[in-house]
């Protein structure tokens, strides 16, 4: 019996999403990541996902398979989100950015492209200058490039609420969901939401305070590498736009119709955008 032709047909081929740890300086990290079919031995240069308060590397689990089709890329859990073991006390963006690094090192990168999300941006930031020759290229978004006041603000908005016997302190997370809840977003996905919330809340605690105590205006400025700039339309929307005047060579793509989980919500959108650039 001869086979149904082909000819005419074209077919993306989906990448192997796989789930792994790695060792660090703060025990185990654990990394979610798709391969080319190929077997890695694709053109475009690694890329390295860096999540943002409070999520995991499971953000960027819709955009993974697609820009995973022609490079590998890896997202993982930064020391005290999801599954990866927490860092010491009250760890700097750099001691989070190291820890990322003993990734990288122990992949023996010769190249990365790195994408930062959030405080996951001020890591990338930091990666970025620690390692300019081994970081290519950078995308950064919703950068926290705050203001005195917002750092205030930020300062008296803690994470974790003290827990009430009655659950009102889960009642006033799981709103504080709902009320960020993206277009289109089923009752599923909120809850799925609302459970890696509470699961990371004491890591975005530590995170923040990092946030809080580092000089983003002074280091954006050491950034050499080509830098694209995501500029959702969320609570960051005003700050990320800061970013023209440290780094004016950067480009800024303003995606207004998108909220605070852009890879998640309009990760089809971002995927033209992302490959033209990390392709140059």
């Amino acid at each position: 019996m001869s086979r149904p032709s082909t000819v005419g047909r074209t077919r993306e081929i989906e990448p192997r999403v796989r789930r792994g740890y790695f060792e660090c300086r703060y025990g185990q990290l654990h990394v979610h990541n798709a391969i080319p079919p190929g077997g890695g031995f694709e053109e475009g240069t690694t890329l390295l996902c860096v999540h943002g308060s409070p999520a995991s590397g499971a953000a960027f689990a819709r955009l993974m398979p697609l820009l995973g089709r022609d490079r590998s890329v890896y997202a993982p859990d930064v020391p005290g989100f999801g599954e990866s073991d927490p860092p010491g006390e009250r760890p700097g963006i750099a001691e989070y950015a190291a820890a990322l690094g003993d990734f990288l090192d122990t992949m023996r990168f010769r190249q990365i492209d790195v994408l930062g999300h959030r405080d996951g941006a001020l890591i990338t930031i930091e990666l970025a200058i620690a390692r300019p020759k081994q970081v290519r290229r950078v995308v950064l978004a919703s950068i926290p490039v705050l203001t005195d006041s917002e750092r205030d603000l930020l300062r008296r908005s803690p994470w974790l609420q003290p827990p009430a016997e009655d659950g009102s302190h889960l009642a006033a997370m799981w709103r504080s969901v709902v009320e960020a809840r993206p277009v289109g977003a089923s009752l599923d996905a909120l809850t799925a939401g609302f459970a890696e919330r509470l699961r990371n809340v004491q890591g975005a605690a530590r995170a923040t305070d990092a946030t809080l105590r580092y000089a983003t205006r002074a280091r954006l400025a050491l950034v050499t590498q080509p830098v694209l700039v995501l500029r959702p339309k969320d609570e960051l929307w005003d700050a990320t736009l800061r970013v023209r005047d440290l780094l004016p060579q950067a480009r800024i793509l303003d995606l207004p119709d998108h909220g605070r989980d852009p890879f998640d919500t309009a990760a089809e959108t971002l995927l033209s955008p992302l490959r033209d650039f990390l392709r140059g």
